[in-house]
Formats: structure tokens, C-alpha cells, sequence
């Protein structure tokens, strides 16, 4: 789970980059190339945060303690 949100942070980093690059770019081309790089970070970021809510979703919330608040809580 932790992965899937620095994958995340990754692609919204790239966007960012990408934006910066964009402020100092001249030349139509070069920003055309970055223009369509951003856009695709941008689907990234959306299909990881897709998946990332559909696999919460999916969890069993008995079987995975991070979940689960009864799991740290002690038996009697």
C-alpha cells in the first residue's frame, strides 16, 4: 500500500517538473513534447489513484490489520 503512494507522489512530482519546465521552455516544439508528458503523468496519477481505491476497496478489513483498529487492541 505504502508503494502505491509514492508511485503516486512520483507521477504528481513529474507533473510539477513538467509544469516548471514549461514556464522557461521557448521553443513551440520542446513545449509541445512537455505539454503531452504532463498530460500523460497527469492519467498516471489518476489510474495508480484508481487502483489504489479499488484495492482499499477490496480488502478484507478482518484479514488486514491495517484496517482492522481491533487488531492492536488486546484479548481478553
Amino acid at each position: 500500500m505504502k508503494s502505491c503512494s509514492f508511485i503516486i507522489a512520483a507521477e504528481q512530482k513529474a507533473r510539477v517538473t513538467y509544469d516548471n519546465i514549461l514556464r522557461y521552455a521557448d521553443d513551440p516544439d520542446v513545449k509541445d513534447a512537455i505539454r503531452f508528458l504532463r498530460e500523460r503523468e497527469i492519467v498516471h496519477y489518476q489510474r495508480f489513484g484508481e487502483g489504489l481505491r479499488i484495492l482499499t476497496d477490496r480488502l478484507d478489513s478482518r484479514n488486514f490489520y491495517a484496517f482492522n483498529p481491533s487488531f492492536d487492541t488486546k484479548r481478553r
